[in-house]
């Protein structure tokens, strides 16, 4: 790998490492969510899910859409679902797809 290679990977990576940011991936693994159900299913206030939607987005790793007055969420980057895939094979053999 190149050294830029290397700097953008760790960069996603270090945002995809804290837990609530990794809960919020595995929760939009197989599905799009609104702000709404994130926060109720992380059971954190709206300004901290906000905050962390903000850092995921930043990364391109999501992308949302308004509709109405609810802001939708979802994985944007294939290479993201596999690699979360990927992690709950290896980590949780308990996990069901």
């Amino acid at each position: 790998m190149k050294d830029e290679q290397i700097d953008a990977l760790a960069k996603i990576l270090k945002s995809m490492s804290h837990p609530i940011r990794l809960k919020i991936l595995c929760l939009l693994q197989n599905r799009e969510l609104s702000v709404g159900d994130i926060r109720n299913q992380v059971e954190t206030t709206n300004a901290n899910i906000s905050q962390h939607l903000n850092i995921l987005r930043a990364q391109g790793i999501i992308e949302f859409r308004k509709e109405a007055n609810f802001i939708y969420n979802r994985i944007t980057d294939r290479r993201i679902l596999d690699m979360i895939t990927k992690m709950q094979k290896l980590f949780c053999p308990d996990h069901k797809e």
